[in-house]
C-alpha cells in the first residue's frame, strides 16, 4: 500500500503534506463518516468496512496520531479520536499528487485523459 499525500490546514491559509497510506485512509474515513469517536467506535466503524483486528487498527490509528493527522481530546471522561483535517481538503492533496506525478502538474493533461476515456 502506498503512501498518499494530505493537506492539512496549518495557520491561514499555508498547507502542509501529510503522507498517509492506503490503510491509514481507511480510518480517516471512519472519522469523516461519524464525526469524532471512542476507540472502541472507531475500531467498529472501520471493521464495518475492512476486516481488520482491534491490533491493526490501533496501530494504524497510532501512525496516524504520530503524523499529526488525528488529535484525541477528552470528552465526558472519555477519549474521543477526530481527523485534524477534512475529506476535502485530504482529495485535494491526493488529486494534486496524482497530478504531479502523472501529469507533469497539469490538469488539463488529466481533463483529457478522461474525456477520452469516457467519451466526453
Amino acid at each position: 500500500m502506498g503512501r498518499r499525500g494530505a493537506c492539512r490546514p496549518r495557520g491561514a491559509a499555508a498547507l502542509t503534506r501529510i503522507a498517509v497510506t492506503e490503510a491509514e485512509s481507511a480510518v480517516l474515513a471512519a472519522l469523516w463518516r461519524r464525526g469524532p469517536l471512542s476507540a472502541a467506535s472507531l475500531m467498529e466503524e472501520v471493521r464495518s468496512c475492512q476486516p481488520w483486528a482491534d491490533a491493526t487498527i490501533k496501530t494504524l490509528l497510532h501512525r496516524l496520531m504520530q503524523k499529526g493527522a488525528v488529535r484525541s481530546q477528552k470528552d465526558d471522561g472519555r477519549l474521543r479520536y477526530h481527523a485534524v483535517f477534512d475529506r476535502q481538503a485530504y482529495v485535494e492533496g491526493e488529486v494534486q499528487d496524482l497530478l504531479d506525478r502523472l501529469f507533469d502538474g497539469k490538469p488539463d493533461r488529466l481533463v483529457a485523459l478522461l474525456a477520452d476515456r469516457l467519451d466526453l
